[in-house]
């Protein structure tokens, strides 16, 4: 073995984590646009959620005791309040958007998170960087442009709206994600996040008059529903967390502009969507926008959670 085989491992590890990445959370938006065929949106949301929860709440204490849960009320709060606002608010009303938009153009509106990240920090007066300053006018054009067509073929206002609702959700949440109290344990926090967010979903789900009906659900949904519990949920989460500390936050924050890619390539193969050139323009616009974000602003520490799946999320 060479004196440089650690290193080129390592480096052979980090991109396998981050093809994981970017492959399952691009993949989410397939698999909720299959999961709501049979189920509605809320309710399959908080199934999924509550059963990953179980899962990796079982992990950790099988794992390293009950210890690993000890927080204070306040941790406990924050956690609870981030879960809401990612998967209640964010990932829940992206399954409800994808009852009227395609799954792809979903995935092009959640890509504009970053840039109201940018938002936020001018709002508490932390001033970005020109350069930061200018993709984030070249992604809301963009925005703009997919927003003003109406969904075109791939669906109507209705989801749009919903959809960039959900976008800022999950970057409400995101952003205060590292200003308020949260348990220590990044897998523990993360465990209450999905149990009061399955929880919210199931209360707005009930609420909106949802009902599941196991004797209409498809096998298709079922497959759909274990694939984002397992694979999203789980394997994506695992693999962006090893990343966070064994990777540049510039290389793993390229997954916001890469998902979507993935997400419409997908959304074009399985469910035959057809977007239309006015949305592909503009979803190259955001990404433009969102890539010029991420790499001026890959020197800054920041918590970025899964999309729109996720702490996918995330999805």
């Amino acid at each position: 073995m060479t004196p440089d085989t650690p290193d080129r491992r390592s480096s052979i590890l980090v991109w396998v984590a981050l093809g994981i990445v970017y492959v399952v959370w691009g993949s989410t938006y397939l698999g909720i646009a299959i999961m709501i065929e049979t189920m509605p949106p809320m309710l399959s949301g908080a199934m999924r959620f509550l059963t990953a929860a179980l899962l990796l709440g079982s992990f950790l204490v099988l794992r390293k005791g009950r210890e690993v849960f000890r927080m204070t009320r306040r941790q406990f709060g924050g956690a609870a309040l981030i879960g809401l606002l990612l998967l209640t608010g964010g990932n829940g009303m992206v399954a409800v958007a994808e009852q009227h938009i395609s799954s792809g153009l979903a995935a092009l509106l959640v890509a504009s998170v970053p840039l109201w990240l940018v938002v936020f920090r001018i709002a508490v007066r932390d001033r970005p960087g020109v350069l930061t300053l200018a993709g984030v006018l070249v992604g809301f054009g963009g925005v703009a442009a997919v927003s003003l067509s109406g969904g075109g073929a791939g669906g109507d206002a209705t989801g749009i709206v919903v959809i960039l609702l959900a976008s800022a959700s999950w970057s409400v949440g995101s952003f205060l994600s590292g200003r308020i109290a949260m348990p220590a344990n990044t897998f523990a926090a993360s465990t209450i996040e999905m149990v009061a967010g399955g929880l919210g979903m199931i209360v707005v789900g009930t609420v909106a008059g949802e009902r599941l009906d196991l004797a209409v659900v498809s096998g298709r949904s079922w497959a759909a529903l274990a694939y984002l519990v397992l694979v999203g949920s789980l394997v994506g989460f695992t693999a962006y967390t090893w990343l966070l500390g064994n990777a540049p936050i510039s290389l793993v924050s390229t997954y916001a502009y890469v998902n979507p890619v993935v997400a419409v390539i997908l959304g074009v193969l399985i469910l035959s969507e057809q977007p239309t050139a006015q949305i592909l323009l503009g979803g190259l616009v955001i990404l433009v926008g969102v890539a010029l974000v991420v790499s001026t602003e890959r020197r800054r520490p920041v918590k970025t959670p899964e999309p729109a799946e996720a702490v996918s999320t995330t999805t």
